[in-house]
């Protein structure tokens, strides 16, 4: 059984400072479960918030943040592929997992170990088979599954596409196993409805004093589209409409205020549904000191593994 920590909770709640700080006491390494922070770039509206992993000499390894170009539609099969491949770096480290973040289904999707299921293009696979004659083909689909169909093995496209679903069905097979066979123990900060309001408030605040703006132009200048960056939502939908001239700066904020006091309800909801639905949540008050809140998890660790 493979061991996990996760720390979740709505936005603006401090996970990933509280992350780092579990993971110098006890040798761990930080993989981010957040939809937005896997692309390049998008760094103030993401809040990745890296300098809380340099904590005074040491830096915490983090995964999963700077991986895909904006305008790249990462998705969940993807995060629960990278997901694994960061895991197992960690574990080959001799360090501990600690997964941290607030999109709900990534994180559902890794303690709920989701069946999804792709046959993607594989070049490298492609070109093996290729090389392949007619017999070879049949003979190694043979060995994958029952051949029924003789349309299956008189073209020769649909005899290597056969073969590339398999073989990717085999690969899903495997990857559910592995998150099957994952024991997490879950931890979530939480604040009263108005302190969280008035930490998402100032937040936002901060952000936009510290180049937030600035960052959403750049992108712009880069060639990214003006519906690529709307499509991320929050922070780069509302900054996009406002640097585009189609709404002002006080409507820019006070809209996307609203919009992420209602993004956290809906992270809340979601945690809600995870716990009916098996996944067990340690909260955590946010209002606690860190070393208290470190003192809690550790404590429960202690008593789980």
């Amino acid at each position: 059984m493979n061991s996990l920590i996760c720390i979740l909770g709505p936005t603006a709640t401090g996970k990933t400072e509280l992350a780092a700080s579990l993971a110098v006491l006890i040798n761990g390494e930080v993989i981010s479960a957040d939809s937005r922070q896997v692309y390049r770039g998008m760094d103030i509206g993401t809040g990745k918030d890296i300098d809380n992993y340099q904590l005074g000499n040491v830096s915490v390894p983090y995964h999963l943040i700077d991986i895909a170009d904006p305008g790249y539609e990462y998705n969940v099969y993807e995060f629960q592929n990278d997901f694994i491949r960061a895991f197992n770096t960690i574990i080959k480290n001799n360090n501990i997992p600690i997964l941290c973040g607030g999109s709900g289904m990534y994180l559902d999707s890794i303690l709920r170990a989701y069946e999804m299921k792709k046959a993607n293009f594989n070049h490298d696979l492609r070109m093996e088979l290729e090389s392949k004659d007619d017999n070879e083909l049949i003979k190694m689909l043979a060995k994958e599954v029952p051949l029924h169909n003789v349309s299956d093995t008189s073209n020769r496209e649909r005899l290597i596409r056969a073969l590339e679903i398999s073989k990717a069905e085999e690969s899903n097979s495997k990857k559910l196993k592995f998150l099957q066979n994952i024991k997490s123990v879950n931890f979530g900060l939480l604040y009263e409805r108005q302190v969280l309001r008035e930490r998402i408030s100032a937040r936002l605040q901060s952000r936009l004093d510290n180049g937030m703006l600035k960052e959403i132009e750049q992108l712009l200048n880069k060639g990214i589209k003006k519906e690529e960056l709307m499509f991320y939502g929050l922070e780069y939908k509302y900054l996009t409409l406002h640097v585009t001239g189609d709404i002002s700066y006080t409507e820019m904020f006070d809209q996307l205020n609203t919009a992420i006091h209602q993004f956290a309800k809906r992270q809340m909801t979601w945690y809600r549904r995870m716990e009916k639905k098996g996944v067990h949540i340690h909260w955590i008050d946010g209002q606690l000191e860190m070393i208290d809140k470190l003192s809690l998890i550790l404590n429960v660790i202690s008593k789980t593994y």
